[in-house]
């Protein structure tokens, strides 16, 4: 007896022309970032006809036509599905800041918008910040749907179409090293591998400070000193510069 897969999800198992086994989701962790199996991000920045935005911050990098206009903008929200956010929390000296402004994961921030609008006019909110005050504009873009279709039955294929996606961009901006992942997965960003807040001690007023695990010097205690162990050093002499920690804290 043979069990053959008949939804998109099993599908997913064909090896496409220009990705690597790691490629698959049984292999495959799936963060988003450089320095993993692959970098998923290289599939939003085409997911608009007609223009391309940067896959990290947002930002219009190339426009055709008219819409070459949108050089240099960001994208603030698609249909109801914002994409570039304030971010709120706590600093130095107070609990609530405001932080500035965060590019959102596409990968959740566009689910939605993709499943129901392929093919489809959506409407799209720039923002121009080289303007004072910064001017906005909203756009009706189309959508390009992520997966690819048969040329004879015209049904749903489990590949990425390479409107999208080209074959081998999944895995063209992943970290090699695999110190630079490594060293910029914190608790900041991303859950950590490794560890990363340690040497906590507890204030009156509340908030904890501690030493960032690769920080070199642990005075002052400081999450964001300077001071922190570089890329070229973790490459050079990481068994030599990173200590071990035993309860959270420094062990010699």
């Amino acid at each position: 007896m043979t069990i053959e897969p008949t939804n998109l999800t099993a599908q997913l198992h064909h090896r496409a022309a220009g990705n690597p086994p790691s490629t698959l989701p049984d292999a495959a962790i799936s963060n988003c970032f450089p320095g993993l199996e692959f970098d998923f991000r290289n599939v939003w920045r085409r997911v608009f006809e007609g223009i391309e935005v940067h896959e990290a911050r947002g930002q219009v990098v190339r426009g055709e036509g008219a819409l070459a206009r949108l050089e240099g903008r960001f994208l603030l929200q698609v249909a109801d599905a914002p994409t570039l956010v304030e971010v709120r929390g706590p600093s130095d000296t107070e609990e609530d800041v405001a932080l500035g402004s965060a590019f959102i994961e596409w990968s959740n921030a566009l689910a939605g918008v993709m499943a129901t609008s392929a093919k489809q006019l959506v409407p799209c909110r720039f923002v121009d910040f080289s303007t004072d005050p910064p001017s906005e504009e909203t756009v009706d873009l189309r959508i390009r749907p992520l997966f690819a279709r048969s040329a004879v039955t015209d049904e749903q294929l489990a590949l990425i179409d390479e409107e999208v996606a080209q074959p081998g961009e999944l895995t063209q901006s992943l970290c090699s090293p695999w110190q630079n992942d490594y060293r910029e997965c914190g608790c900041y960003y991303w859950a950590a591998s490794r560890p990363d807040y340690v040497n906590r001690d507890f204030t009156e007023q509340g908030p904890s400070i501690g030493n960032n695990w690769l920080s070199r010097d642990r005075v002052p205690k400081a999450y964001n000193g300077p001071g922190q162990i570089t890329y070229e050093e973790l490459f050079q002499n990481w068994q030599g510069l990173l200590r071990f920690i035993v309860g959270g804290r420094d062990h010699e």
